[in-house]
């Protein structure tokens, strides 16, 4: 078994998917990882929707349409609660999107250490993805994240991070 720290290193923003389905017990997994997410007060303002079938995967890949995307087989899109998300008393900074960006993360670990892939995709068209796959007024999609078995010919950029001394400060 990987330690954390292999697992964190393994992980990159998978950009090209095989047609394998997942399965799933690997679906599951993953999805338990998200649930399993602290949030701020524990108030877990989220809801996941899975896209896995043609036609919701079709529009989905409408609000942001790029070919590799269309590989994934799996679409998980992290969506926010605006009405019962934390919001700090001190200058009213809401934390929904820190909550998703945790939950996404435990949900992009989870995948790596069953051998699947995944990228954060941010950059999609949000007023077309309500306008396609409606929600409740205040819910709104903070993430989507593509799932699926990488392609061996998936591109793999260096990971490149900056030395522990120039982002850390001990005092």
């Amino acid at each position: 078994m990987k330690d954390f720290l292999e697992l964190c290193s393994e992980r990159f923003s998978a950009r090209l998917f095989t047609q394998e389905a997942v399965s799933d017990a690997d679906l599951h997994y993953v999805l338990e990882a998200v649930r399993l997410a602290p949030s701020a007060v524990n108030r877990q303002p989220w809801r996941w929707v899975v896209v896995k079938s043609g036609a919701m995967r079709e529009k989905v890949q409408r609000a942001y349409d790029r070919e590799w995307f269309r590989t994934a087989p799996i679409y998980i899109i992290g969506m926010k609660d605006k009405g019962t998300e934390w919001v700090r008393g001190y200058d009213q900074k809401p934390h929904g999107d820190v909550d998703l960006a945790i939950a996404t993360e435990h949900l992009c670990l989870a995948a790596t250490e069953r051998g699947l892939g995944t990228c954060w995709v941010c950059n999609f068209d949000p007023v077309l993805l309500q306008e396609l796959l409606p929600q409740p007024e205040g819910w709104e999609a903070v993430v989507i994240v593509p799932l699926g078995h990488i392609a061996p010919d998936c591109p793999r950029k260096e990971k490149v991070r900056k030395p522990l001394d120039e982002i850390i400060e001990i005092l």
